[in-house]
């Protein structure tokens, strides 16, 4: 698939970055150098909530830690190390069927993150790169947001007041969203949502037109939330965000292009494997008091992709 340039600006030091690159061998429309780039070190911080619960306290208490299902769970062996990641079907239910579809047909396999940027993303899932043909699959509809019910699928935890917040979490996955009372207003008794583009969150790419996705996805290094409403985004590395800070990252002339890049080796779904070879992960509860009671204390201004990503046990 050729991916058309997009030239974005990745945070308020206004640095020029472009999402998508038509061809590996084809130069950027425009180019600008970053007022000041991110460091390695910088982008190799430690990212991931530090949790000292063990798998077996976990287990023993699901007031506070939920099993992941392993239909959700995609696993990502990479040549720098393992990367799981939790799907939301419910957020993009055509990506994550295509996504699945795409994991379990093999094609993913020795795929490469052509295109990765300091604080920005790492992109992969280029198949006709590795195949000389594509996916197979139709392009996938844009699905930036979905309508959510509040009363069934609550923000089980908002950042400021239930009915007025615009920041929360779901099940783990940090949410943005129109305010829970608008729900009374609108005709279907739903509102606008969408899962925010925060540090480790997986997204899909696409060329400029908003229904061209398919089997390019990347992975979130840092926020960047002005692709919110703009590319689709549809699950969180819930282990391996340290694995995603180091993929070899590729030169800013050359708008992430990677020379000799890093390796999915092979990409699975976990409900695939054996029981005893499949990974088990469990996911702190947002709603759960222990969450609670950590969070008691947040600004209510705060955006939730400034928070810590929600912490995960994992088993094998």
């Amino acid at each position: 698939m050729k991916l058309a340039p997009l030239v974005v600006a990745a945070s308020t030091l206004s640095l020029g970055l472009f999402a998508f690159a038509q061809t590996k061998t084809e130069a950027p429309a425009e180019t600008a150098a970053p007022a000041e780039a991110p460091t390695a070190a910088e982008d190799a911080a430690p990212v991931e909530a530090a949790t000292a619960v063990t798998v077996e306290e976990a287990k023993a208490d699901p007031a506070n830690w939920r099993a992941v299902d392993p239909e959700r769970l995609f696993i990502f062996d990479t040549n720098k190390g393992r990367v799981l990641i939790e799907a939301f079907p419910e957020v993009a239910p055509k990506h994550y069927a295509q996504f699945s579809a795409i994991i379990r047909s093999g094609d993913f396999d020795g795929t490469t993150f052509h295109r990765v940027i300091n604080g920005f993303m790492a992109q992969g899932g280029d198949i006709f790169a590795l195949k000389g043909r594509e996916s197979g699959l139709p392009d996938i509809p844009g699905e930036f947001t979905y309508r959510r019910d509040p009363a069934t699928m609550p923000l089980n935890f908002a950042i400021g007041p239930a009915d007025t917040a615009k920041y929360g979490y779901v099940n783990g996955f940090p949410m943005m969203t129109q305010a829970s009372f608008f729900s009374e207003m609108s005709k279907d008794g739903l509102v606008e949502s969408w899962i925010p583009h925060c540090r480790g969150v997986v997204s899909t790419a696409r060329t400029s037109d908003p229904d061209s996705a398919n089997s390019q996805f990347f992975l979130m290094r840092d926020t960047s939330q002005h692709l919110d409403k703009q590319y689709t985004a549809w699950g969180r590395v819930v282990q391996g965000e340290d694995v995603v800070l180091a993929i070899k990252a590729g030169k800013e002339s050359l708008n992430g292009e990677v020379a000799l890049p890093d390796i999915l080796m092979g990409a699975k779904v976990a409900a695939d494997l054996p029981k005893g070879e499949r990974p088990n992960v469990w996911v702190e509860r947002t709603d759960g008091p222990i969450f609670m009671a950590a969070n008691a204390d947040v600004d209510e201004d705060l955006n939730v992709c400034d928070l810590p990503s929600v912490p995960a046990v994992v088993e094998r």
